[in-house]
């Protein structure tokens, strides 16, 4: 058994001790925003907030993260940063198939909080850890300096 606080609701997790924490949040919580990609930690689609900071959660144990904070894409509902950085992603073409979006959000909203004036080149390496199979890397680093410009205007 392992306890932890999952978008705000402490929640104790039975589940083998190898279990990801990304298959249990989508088949034990049924939090299926956290998208599977590599299961290697590469790709960056399983990104959650841990503590608060992006991590993979295809890479961490469940039980490794008991005591934990987790944020998955869905407990960002009411987020307003979230919120800004929803709203450009649609101005600016940045979805595609939608399968690195979650990641790429969580990613984005990092960077937005901790590095107010990143420039191009550095939000392009901040994403590098977030792979998008549909290419739509432009539409989302615009998307992302858009609300950065935004917030510092």
């Amino acid at each position: 058994m392992t306890t932890l606080t999952v978008n705000g609701i402490e929640t104790t997790l039975d589940v083998p001790p190898r279990t990801h924490l990304a298959d249990a949040l989508r088949e034990t919580l049924g939090l299926t925003g956290t998208h599977l990609g590599c299961e290697h930690g590469v790709c960056g689609a399983c990104t959650v907030e841990l503590d608060g900071s992006p991590a993979r959660a295809c890479i961490a144990f469940a039980a490794a993260c008991a005591g934990a904070v987790v944020r998955t894409i869905e407990g960002f509902e009411y987020d307003s940063v979230m919120a800004e950085l929803r709203a450009a992603f649609t101005a600016h073409h940045a979805l595609q198939c939608g399968y690195c979006t979650p990641g790429m959000l969580i990613t984005a909203r990092d960077i937005v909080l901790r590095i107010p004036g990143a420039d191009e080149a550095r939000v392009r390496r901040e994403l590098a850890g977030n792979l998008c199979r549909c290419t739509g890397y432009q539409g989302i680093v615009d998307a992302i300096l858009a609300v950065l410009a935004a917030r510092r205007g």
